[in-house]
């Protein structure tokens, strides 16, 4: 009787334990440890914007009314294409004015010369005393930097009036136009905007790393974005620069990182639209490693099932980058180990 009773009761304990342990492992594969090449990225947020110089405002130096305006939003526009003119007739006439002093200075600087020859002649012949012949060369040099002058302030006032004809100083598309035929503009400490000029062809983006991200970029690095309007379409672009003053968004440290873009945009993108970025990393290639979802946690250590012939014991280890539905194995395993892997419900 007792031998039958502790028969039945070690039966019962190996069925509680093989049920156990196919509680514990059901719904779950045994995959090997393999080596494998882990690509990595970095993901952001960012902004297409112009790069330095490909957005200029243009406006006039000088105060008046537009007389004519030549270009509207969206022109496509040439290195020095004129755009606007400025009422110039009061330019002009200083113009006149100065070309009349210069003439008049060129006719005294004339009769300066002629008359400082007769005074030295009349001096070589001991007629006068050297102190007309002083003045008389003193009037020579007035004479001369009254004509220097009076070319400078023509000079001068050409250059005014070159300010009346607005140019394009780069090539490129109107973005904007903030002023009107007939409207009366005052160029006082800074020139008054009349259009604005994007040249498109000139675009970076503007890309906002977290912190915790920031460490494993460098200048160089390969990158792609896509923009919301063409969410199928990748860009390749690479970095070009890392600001080294952090911005702070919703209690976030984050750092601008500029891409320049290396694809044909022009047609596609525009400027502030929003891009969203993955910066990739060096690949690490033929390391160990095991699906993500078999690494588990217990007091923030992770740590694997591993099969050890009919059974499984729990081992720590050291894990390292996460790529996709892998991650490498720094410390713990071999090549060859078995880890046991608990499929999620919507695979089993």
């Amino acid at each position: 009787m007792t031998r039958k009773f502790f028969t039945a009761f070690f039966i019962l304990l190996i069925i509680v334990s093989c049920s156990k342990q196919k509680q514990n492992h059901s719904g779950g594969v045994w995959v090997e440890v393999k080596q494998a090449d882990l690509p990595a990225e970095v993901s952001a947020t960012g902004t297409v914007v112009p790069r330095v110089g490909a957005q200029v405002k243009v406006g006039p130096r000088v105060s008046g009314k537009l007389e004519h305006l030549y270009v509207k939003v969206g022109d496509k526009v040439e290195k020095g294409q004129v755009l606007a003119v400025v009422e110039q007739k009061d330019l002009q006439a200083n113009v006149s004015r100065m070309e009349s002093q210069v003439k008049d200075a060129e006719a005294a600087l004339a009769y300066a010369q002629a008359n400082f020859k007769r005074i030295s002649k009349l001096y070589e012949d001991g007629v006068i005393s050297a102190d007309a012949l002083d003045a008389a060369m003193k009037a020579l040099k007035s004479s001369e930097a009254q004509l220097n002058n009076a070319k400078a302030q023509l000079q001068y006032s050409k250059i005014q009036l070159s300010y009346a004809t607005i140019t394009a100083p780069i090539s490129g598309t109107i973005g904007s136009v903030s002023t009107q035929e007939g409207e009366t503009v005052a160029a006082s400490l800074s020139a008054p905007t009349f259009v604005t000029i994007l040249d498109l062809n000139r675009l970076e983006v503007d890309a906002y790393v977290d912190e915790v991200d920031i460490g494993k970029i460098k200048v160089g690095d390969r990158a792609t974005f896509t923009v919301d309007t063409y969410p199928d379409r990748k860009w390749n672009a690479k970095v070009e620069a890392i600001y080294p003053d952090a911005t702070i968004k919703d209690n976030v440290v984050y750092y601008a990182t500029i891409l320049s873009i290396e694809d044909n945009y022009e047609g596609f993108l525009r400027p502030q639209m929003t891009a969203s970025v993955e910066i990739l990393l060096d690949t690490l290639t033929g390391v160990l490693a095991i699906p993500s979802r078999a690494v588990k946690r217990e007091n923030g250590v992770p740590y694997v099932l591993v099969k050890d012939g009919e059974k499984s014991v729990k081992r720590q280890l050291s894990i390292g980058r996460e790529s996709g539905d892998l991650v490498e194995v720094k410390g713990g395993l071999s090549l060859g180990d078995k880890v046991f892997v608990q499929q999620v419900r919507s695979e089993m």
